[in-house]
C-alpha cells in the first residue's frame, strides 16, 4: 500500500470517528430536550407524573379505593401517563428535526 492511499484511509477513519462523536452529541442534546418533558395522568383518585425518560417524578393518591380498585387504577394511569409522554415525546422529536438528523 503506497503512502497516498494509506493516508487517505486514517484521513477516513477520522472522518468517521468525527462523525460518531457529531451523532453522539446530537443525541445527548436530544436526551436532554426530551427528559424535560413531563406528562400527567389523573384518574379514579390516582394521579402520575412521568418525564420524558419514562422516570415516575410523582404518584398521588387522593382516593379510598379498594385495593384492588386501587391497583388497577395505577395501572392504568401509569399505561395513560406512558402512552401520553410517548406522543409528546415523538412530537417533539420532529419538532428538533427526527431520526434525520443522525442520518437514518
Amino acid at each position: 500500500m503506497d503512502i497516498e492511499r494509506w493516508t487517505l484511509n486514517i484521513k477516513s477513519m477520522f472522518n468517521k470517528l468525527k462523525q460518531l462523536k457529531d451523532l453522539r452529541d446530537q443525541a445527548k442534546t436530544m436526551q436532554n430536550a426530551l427528559s424535560g418533558e413531563s406528562a400527567t395522568e389523573e384518574k379514579n383518585g390516582v394521579k402520575i407524573t412521568i418525564n420524558g425518560n419514562l422516570e415516575i417524578l410523582e404518584v398521588k393518591i387522593t382516593s379510598d379505593l379498594s385495593r384492588e380498585a386501587l391497583e388497577k387504577a395505577v395501572m392504568n394511569c401509569t399505561n395513560d401517563a406512558i402512552k401520553k409522554i410517548q406522543k409528546s415525546i415523538a412530537r417533539k422529536m420532529q419538532e428538533m428535526g427526527g431520526l434525520s438528523n443522525f442520518g437514518l
